[in-house]
């Protein structure tokens, strides 16, 4: 799969006291993007639930922080499938600084399952799925 970029500004909700991003809002700038990439390919989480009864759900979360992003700075995260099983997904992000090839700010490795959406249960993933990952 060709790496997915979504653009990221900073703003004050972001940061914390000392007027640098929260560690926590990292995860959540994955999360958007996996989501971001998720909507280019053709499907929104919302639909995957309704229409195919499917959920991707965390069980695995690794991140590295390298240096602090701070108020106003523009990130770029780029995401791109690492591995994937029957039932689940491996990411890599990066968040860089202005560009896709800019200072790295924080790097992380986030696995998804598939889950079924009535039972929580794990699922296959979908062929039309596996056929993007590659």
């Amino acid at each position: 799969m060709k790496p997915f970029d979504w653009p990221v500004r900073i703003y004050y909700e972001d940061t914390d006291a000392g007027g640098v991003v929260y560690h926590a809002n990292y995860i959540k700038y994955f999360e958007r993007a996996r989501t971001e990439w998720l909507r280019q390919v053709g499907y929104s989480q919302a639909r995957l639930a309704r229409d195919e009864g499917l959920l991707f759900s965390v069980v695995e979360l690794d991140t590295v922080f390298r240096r602090p992003a701070r108020l106003d700075d523009e990130l770029v995260v780029r995401s791109a499938v690492g591995l994937s099983g029957r039932a689940s997904v491996l990411f890599t992000h990066e968040a860089r600084l202005g560009t896709a090839e800019g200072e790295l700010i924080a790097s992380g490795r986030v696995k998804v399952a598939c889950i079924d959406a009535a039972s929580f249960r794990p699922r296959r993933l979908p062929d039309w799925l596996l056929e993007r990952l590659d």
